[in-house]
């Protein structure tokens, strides 16, 4: 069938033209081939995975509509939504530009090397008409004429490039295959008899695509073994799009590609044995999104079951989906055999420290955390710390007690209380009522008292007690300064604070985020520093001095008392309520203590 014929098959069609790469503009001719009467369209908010609304709708101009020679207006209803007065069963055609500058992976980018896009971000929602199907055509330009193109939807009639025509079932399957174009390094491999793409935008020519390739397959073979012990995933492709830049962390999972940025250096380099601490990370987000693949895209929680693209969508258990995740993305490394014991303890040591030199786990449960995502998670400012937790680590942290007190116990693992959701729930949505119910059918009694501290509560988790019982001894450290006083800083030629933590000396000095510490008094002495370490250095055995502070361009002399050094019980035997006070957050360390009780964990 020509390619006019195809498209003009699909109920909904978009042409997506990179226009003008300078100004970043693409434009997008949508047809609708059976419009209502009164037909109303609309431009997501937000974008499935990430948990704020991000008013796509303010990129989006010149709209103009027409059907056959007949213009018409578009009429806007609010901030995203429009509304076309026309024929009823006549085509209607739309064209409207998309400013895409975002170079993240949750919305758009367009200039002369690189293409990227959302559906959420250029493609209006035709109301009424969601679940017919959709089309997709990736048009060429002469400024794109030796570009390619990748995407996880359907090809029904593409060139060797990846420029043509696909398809969609539906407006939920559009949206959720994002596009990379441009000039980037392809590799495949198969991963449980699936065939997998891997396209890599922005490497450096040191880049060792064979040894990335390699690593990832053993993660997908990993995860698909994990849901699957037969070998079958639940997708028939899958596609890896990574954006190497000078300077970036992140990754948005879809329903059989995910969208990555990672930092150039963090690439494995040709003629290099080792792995770096950047590719371990990078790895890590590799094996998250893939996760997600089970874990949020098809089993997810009833809220999202039918996305509601013009508003937020809440829900209590992103601890689980994003936490739960966290908790298996590096376990999944060490079982691929990518990680050695000592790494992924650090890696766990990393996620526990951040939790309990966070004081607003005293404030805030997982799963309020969880329902404010998209006021608080991702809105962060300087006091951020003080009020929340992070969803993502102490999410984590309760799936790492859970499978440690399934494992004592002897009955179940965590491993097979994620098997069993996934037959539970038939691979689509899922309530806590469901988790709760496996746990009892798994061990023959509730966990409800568990659960309602660890994340209904923020009563400390019970780590030290649960380590213990696998081989691994957990001890507090002796406290940086930062945690002593209770700041985050950046050091650049002075001591920029970011964030002063609830009750620790630097807030009773009156210290505040966006200070500049430019130096200390010690014995009516004044003395410059450039980085934290200073301070001790000028202080010697003085605990009592003063900070020079620059604030709105004034200069302010601050008394601080630094806290003397103590090493007290990390707050992790699971005691009561976590009470912010003024002594330093803890630092932990981990030791292995029982290699065999360990290996048996990990396994």
């Amino acid at each position: 069938m020509p390619l006019s014929r195809q498209a003009s098959a699909a109920d909904v069609h978009y042409r997506i033209e990179p226009t003008d790469l300078h100004a970043h503009l693409f434009t997008v001719t949508l047809t609708v081939r059976r419009p209502a009467a009164s037909q109303e369209l609309s431009l997501p908010v937000w974008i499935p995975g990430s948990y704020l609304v991000r008013e796509f709708s303010k990129n989006l101009q010149a709209l103009t509509a027409q059907q056959g020679r007949r213009a018409l207006q578009p009429a806007q209803l609010d901030k995203h939504r429009w509304q076309v007065q026309c024929t009823e069963g006549k085509p209607l055609m739309l064209t409207y530009q998309v400013c895409a500058y975002d170079s993240s992976v949750r919305t758009a980018w367009l200039d002369a090397s690189r293409g990227f896009f959302n559906g959420t971000s250029l493609c209006l929602r035709v109301h009424g008409q969601e679940k017919q199907p959709h089309a997709l055509e990736l048009a060429r330009t002469a400024a794109t004429a030796t570009w390619a193109a990748a995407t996880g939807l359907r090809p029904l009639a593409v060139d060797q490039q990846g420029f043509g025509l696909y398809a969609a079932a539906n407006y939920d399957e559009l949206v959720d295959c994002p596009v990379e174009l441009g000039h980037f390094w392809v590799g495949r491999f198969k991963a449980c008899g699936v065939a997998h793409q891997f396209v890599v935008a922005g490497a450096a020519p040191s880049f060792d695509g064979k040894r990335l390739l390699a690593d990832t397959q053993k993660i997908c073979e990993t995860a698909i073994r994990f849901w699957h012990p037969e070998g079958k995933a639940p997708f028939k492709s899958y596609l890896f799009m990574l954006n190497a830049v000078g300077d970036g962390y992140g990754g948005l999972e879809h329903r059989n590609s995910t969208a990555l940025i990672c930092g150039r250096r963090d690439l494995p380099r040709q003629g290099e044995a080792r792995t770096s601490e950047g590719y371990t990370t990078l790895l890590g987000l590799i094996s998250h999104e893939y996760f997600h693949t089970w874990n949020v895209k098809r089993l997810r929680p009833t809220e999202f079951a039918s996305y509601d693209y013009a508003q937020e969508n809440y829900t209590e258990l992103l601890w689980f989906f994003e936490g739960f995740t966290s908790y298996y993305d590096d376990l999944l490394l060490r079982r691929a055999g990518l990680l050695d014991d000592a790494t992924y303890l650090k890696l766990i040591t990393k996620t526990i420290n951040q939790v309990l030199q966070t004081p607003g786990r005293s404030i805030q449960t997982v799963a309020q955390a969880s329902f404010d995502a998209w006021v608080k998670y991702y809105r962060q400012d300087e006091n951020t710390p003080n009020a929340t937790v992070s969803y993502y680590t102490k999410g984590s942290l309760v799936a790492l007690c859970l499978d440690l007190a399934l494992r004592r116990e002897g009955k179940a693992t965590l491993d097979d209380v994620m098997r069993a959701l996934w037959q539970r729930c038939a691979g689509g949505p899922m309530t806590e009522a469901d988790l709760r119910a496996v746990l009892h059918e798994l061990t023959g009694r509730p966990f409800d008292k568990e659960l309602a501290h660890w994340v209904h509560s923020t009563a400390d988790l019970p780590l030290e007690e649960l380590l213990a019982a696998h081989g691994v001894a957990l001890k507090a450290d002796r406290p940086q300064l930062a945690q002593r006083l209770g700041l985050r800083v950046a050091e650049n030629h002075s001591v920029q604070i970011k964030t002063v933590l609830r009750g620790g000396a630097a807030e009773k000095a009156g210290m505040s985020a966006g200070d500049e510490w430019l130096g200390v008094e010690v014995l009516g002495q004044g003395w410059r520093i450039s980085k934290l370490d200073d301070v001790t250095f000028y202080a010697g055995n003085h605990a009592s001095l003063h900070a020079l502070i620059a604030r709105d361009g004034r200069l302010l002399r601050l008394p601080l008392e630094l806290p003397p050094v103590q090493m007290a019980d990390a707050p992790t035997k699971g005691r009561g309520k976590a009470a912010a006070t003024s002594k330093a957050p803890d630092t932990i360390s981990l030791t292995v203590t029982d290699v065999a009780a360990l290996g048996r964990w990990l396994a």
